[in-house]
């Protein structure tokens, strides 16, 4: 459990982030389109306590969120200017600029250790990474987890052509678990509590793929290269507000959930709130600022990622992110 002082002093620096800026706000609220990475779930929470809280218009920004279809989709769409801010996965964003070219960067990192993992049953005979061999796992097109699963095949030692992957929609892949028409799914740690409910009373098999010795930034939210050039205070504004929002989640993840569950009605409170609690313990570390991205930690995403894929041309971490978007 994170001590109230140290909840504190991360609500004390966001405010700071958004006293500081203030000179930048504008007469008139800005319109800002912000796509998640997939659906909407109660790891979403700490975007509606800001959005909730008044955070967001404090900043001078009506934010309005989409659904997103995986970290590619959201990845593209911010690239395109279908929205302009969003919510992607780090190693996706690699493959995207790399193989693609698109011009987006990271602004802000939220998922500070991998997040991505592969679930099973208990009694579907899935115990360890090798026995993904041979088997279906259904996913969201786009997924991270599809996405970076080359990699984690080859740190556990497997050919991920042996697996054959199965596109679903990403509300539906609890019950496909649950009813055993898919005999794993592709799913965020932070999701694990919806996972949970819906297979009960069977018990989870968990894959995660930092278990496998991967070392790497998972999402964070990105902005396109035309935004951050043309309007930066306005990016920083939002930054600051949502995290903001984040430190008042991490402190009481049970109003978080509450704070989803009125916009999101789908969204148990509970279950949002235990998912808030799965993303503070990948937001937090030790002596890092919230959202702070790390050049170092940046690069070996990068590495992570050439070492398991074919890029169209070489990768260079200074690319990926964007610096001084975090108050």
């Amino acid at each position: 459990m994170i001590a109230e002082s140290a909840m504190g002093g991360f609500a004390s620096a966001a405010v700071a982030g958004l006293l500081a800026i203030a000179a930048a706000i504008p007469a008139r609220a800005e319109n800002i389109t912000f796509i998640t990475d997939f659906g909407f779930n109660g790891r979403h929470a700490y975007y509606y306590v800001a959005l909730d809280r008044g955070y967001y218009r404090q900043a001078g920004l009506d934010v309005s969120f989409v659904r997103g279809n995986g970290s590619t989709d959201a990845i593209r769409k911010v690239g395109v200017g279908a929205a302009q801010l969003g919510f992607a996965d780090a190693g996706s964003l690699v493959l995207a600029r790399a193989n693609d070219g698109v011009p987006v960067r990271m602004v802000a990192v939220i998922y500070a250790a991998p997040p991505h993992a592969i679930y099973a049953t208990e009694d579907g005979g899935i115990r360890k990474p090798q026995d993904l061999m041979g088997r279906r796992v259904a996913d969201s097109a786009g997924s991270a987890n599809a996405v970076l699963f080359g990699a984690y095949a080859k740190a556990a030692g497997f050919d991920p052509s042996r697996v054959t992957w199965q596109v679903a929609d990403s509300a539906a892949l609890p019950a496909l678990l649950a009813t055993g028409r898919a005999e794993a799914v592709g799913q965020f740690t932070v999701g694990e509590p919806l996972l949970a409910a819906a297979v009960a009373p069977k018990k989870l098999v968990r894959l995660a793929y930092r278990d496998v010795g991967l070392d790497y930034y998972g999402n964070g939210i990105i902005a396109s290269e035309q935004l951050i050039a043309k309007e930066p205070e306005m990016v920083r504004r939002f930054v600051a507000a949502t995290l903001h929002g984040m430190a008042d989640a991490f402190a009481d993840p049970r109003m978080a959930g509450q704070t989803i569950a009125r916009y999101q009605q789908q969204i148990k409170p509970e279950i949002g709130a235990a998912e808030i609690e799965q993303v503070r313990g990948l937001a937090i570390e030790a002596g890092r600022k919230l959202g702070a991205v790390d050049a170092n930690r940046m690069a070996a995403t990068v590495s992570v990622i050439a070492g398991a894929y074919t890029l169209n041309r070489p990768a260079s971490p200074e690319e990926m992110w964007a610096v001084g978007f975090v108050p």
